[in-house]
């Protein structure tokens, strides 16, 4: 079970005029993987380098195992870093990057060969022990910053975007080898990170931030099944955001028609949101209890996996359709289209 190992109250970090984290409250759970995920600027980055030591807080108070780490030093504190660039000592071979920061703490020489040893099998770099950085790969480097940090056995690993000079699809396996590492170790992960679906694929839990303040907390199915306002629901994978209004006390859509089970209080309410992969295609009449409504199709494109249809409303907004339907094949720019979902796939957002 859960229990929390970090814990940060009412968080602030000004930087001048500038605010670049304003009263965040968070919880970290012990042994969680957790990503703060957000665009640039949204204070991701500010908040690990509150957390790993290299900034202080304005105000609020930090936690750590219970113990306060306001002005405790990074070397002081129960965590590592992994970071974006890896920072490798060009001059040390693989071992002797790892062992760094053991032979700092002069422990002792079979010990650190030991702990170096352990490192590397957790990555599965047993035998580039003596390669120089500049002889490996991206991913191989991204592996030695990884022993680096875990070689100190710390109670946290932060990593800092540490994919993103990666290509596409070594990042995607790296993502995986993350998860991995993380199950096996039991560790407490915290990532930062930009790419949502990255934070999908890796996270138990993830803090979506906002301008310095956090948005939502929750797992990726939360996050993208029920997000709280427009930012989430557009961050978090794609979603079409249709206009609500209200007519003689009943919510209406333009081009959409809202079945009465649908409760939706206009005067708090004022969107739709609906995945394009939630909308079907309908021919003859639909199911009962669903949202249904009617558009043109302005294009489509083939996907691999699915068509993406986009479609013009009468209210003038654009929905996109994601379908594996046969029926696709068959449509051409300005086709009649009538579409649907059932009422409960969908998510009424606030103004």
């Amino acid at each position: 079970m859960f229990d929390d190992l970090i814990q940060l109250d009412s968080i602030s970090r000004r930087f001048g005029s500038v605010t670049a984290l304003s009263d965040v409250s968070l919880s970290v759970r012990r042994g969680e993987f957790l990503a703060l995920l957000g665009p640039s600027g949204c204070g991701k980055t500010t908040l690990l380098r509150l957390i790993a030591g290299f900034l202080d807080p304005s105000s609020g108070t930090l936690m750590i195992g219970g113990i306060r780490m306001n002005n405790v030093p990074p070397d002081k504190r129960p965590v590592n870093t992994v970071f974006q660039n890896y920072a490798l000592f060009p001059h040390m071979d693989v071992s002797e990057n790892i062992a760094f920061g053991l032979k700092r703490k002069r422990l002792g020489k079979a010990e650190i060969r030991s702990r170096v040893i352990e490192a590397l099998e957790m990555v599965g770099m047993e035998s580039f022990a003596e390669r120089w950085p500049a002889e490996l790969s991206g991913g191989q480097q991204q592996r030695v910053a990884l022993a680096r940090a875990l070689v100190n056995r710390p109670e946290v690993l932060l990593l800092d975007e540490p994919l993103a000079a990666l290509d596409l699809k070594l990042r995607k396996r790296m993502q995986i080898e993350l998860k991995r590492l993380h199950e096996r170790l039991g560790m407490t992960f915290i990532l930062v990170t930009h790419d949502q679906e990255e934070a999908l694929t890796i996270a138990d839990r993830i803090v979506v931030m906002d301008h310095g303040k956090i948005a939502q907390i929750g797992t990726g199915k939360d996050l993208y099944d029920a997000p709280t306002d427009r930012f989430v629901a557009d961050f978090i994978g794609e979603a079409n955001l249709l206009a609500l209004a209200s007519t003689e006390g009943r919510a209406e859509s333009a081009g959409l028609i809202l079945p009465d089970a649908l409760q939706v209080d206009t005067r708090s309410a004022d969107a739709i949101m609906v995945r394009p992969e939630t909308i079907r295609l309908i021919q003859g009449n639909a199911p009962e209890g669903w949202i249904t409504g009617q558009g043109t199709l302005a294009r489509k494109i083939f996907r691999g996996v699915a068509w993406r249809l986009f479609v013009n409303m009468p209210s003038g907004e654009e929905l996109l359709i994601d379908t594996q339907q046969d029926e696709v094949s068959s449509f051409e720019a300005g086709s009649h289209i009538n579409f649907g979902w059932p009422a409960g796939r969908c998510k009424v957002l606030g103004k």
